[in-house]
């Protein structure tokens, strides 16, 4: 497909809210098309195109920064109250603007479980934890609000630095055997590049608001664990039946557990045409074992 260098060029202006794992790896590589990407974090740190935002605390970004400002993208997760901090704070200043696109970072647990079958955006949300329940409602929020915004729902992310191997190294790692239990997953640059994909060629793509990013194999979590012990070159402890493990997981690591369901990228990939770095999870750890 042809791109349209008129959607994405060096006069667009970025604003990043939550710059955590997935968003600074956007900014980073928005960037290298010659755009202004500037973040926001809950505090202070070295980068001289972050500032603060902490809704918690009343701070939000000068309004100096809003200037020009095209594309915004949302990674930060809903407040205490389940409300959306971002359209909380900003969303009269954010709807003043030339907003030409904005993006909001959920995740694929608002499907809730689904015993281990396929789910695409065609089905509808039916989420079974709290955290989840709160994502749906800033999903409603973002679109109610009358932006031109389109909604990411995620899978497990992972990435260099972010992976099952510092898990192993950390010794964080839980080896768990639950029958028939999947998880679908995505790279972090997979995320970014489907993203700036669609930018791209919005001007010659049908527009679609609800948009899942997750590869091609979802899979058992100890299929993953097993295939980076071997690529360490080190032995997997023996597994722990869940039946077992569940008496002594975090109410947190025991709701994922909880949810099976396998999650479609039909739309993503087969209907808009994008086409994944990383299709599995073994083309993508091999890229962050370069990096471990």
């Amino acid at each position: 497909m042809k791109n349209t260098a008129s959607s994405l060029d060096n006069k667009k202006k970025f604003l990043i809210l939550g710059c955590g794992f997935s968003g600074s790896f956007f900014a980073k590589a928005i960037r290298k098309f010659g755009c202004t990407a500037l973040t926001t974090s809950r505090s202070e740190n070295s980068d001289p195109n972050n500032y603060v935002f902490n809704s918690e605390k009343g701070i939000v970004p000068n309004d100096k920064i809003f200037d020009g400002v095209t594309h915004i993208l949302s990674c930060i997760p809903p407040d205490k109250n389940g409300k959306d901090p971002v359209l909380g704070s900003l969303q009269n200043k954010i709807k003043s603007l030339s907003i030409e696109w904005a993006g909001y970072l959920s995740t694929t647990g608002v499907y809730g479980n689904k015993d281990g079958d396929w789910v695409s955006e065609i089905d509808k949300p039916n989420p079974f934890q709290k955290r989840s329940h709160n994502r749906l409602n800033c999903e409603k929020e973002w679109i109610k609000s009358g932006l031109p915004v389109q909604i990411f729902r995620l899978p497990g992310i992972y990435g260099p630095g972010r992976s099952t191997f510092e898990a192993i190294r950390n010794q964080k790692i839980r080896v768990i055997s639950k029958k028939d239990q999947v998880f679908s997953r995505i790279h972090v640059a997979d995320i970014t590049n489907a993203i700036i994909y669609l930018l791209k060629n919005k001007d010659s793509l049908k527009f679609h608001q609800i948009i899942n990013i997750a590869d091609d194999e979802p899979c058992p979590q100890i299929e993953v664990i097993q295939y980076c012990y071997n690529k360490l070159g080190l032995k997997m402890p023996k597994p722990i039946l869940f039946e077992e493990a569940q008496k002594e997981l975090s109410p947190i690591a025991l709701s994922f557990w909880m949810e099976n369901r396998r999650v479609s990228n039909k739309l993503l990939c087969e209907i808009l045409g994008y086409k994944l770095i990383y299709k599995n999870y073994k083309l993508g750890l091999k890229d962050c074992l370069l990096n471990f």
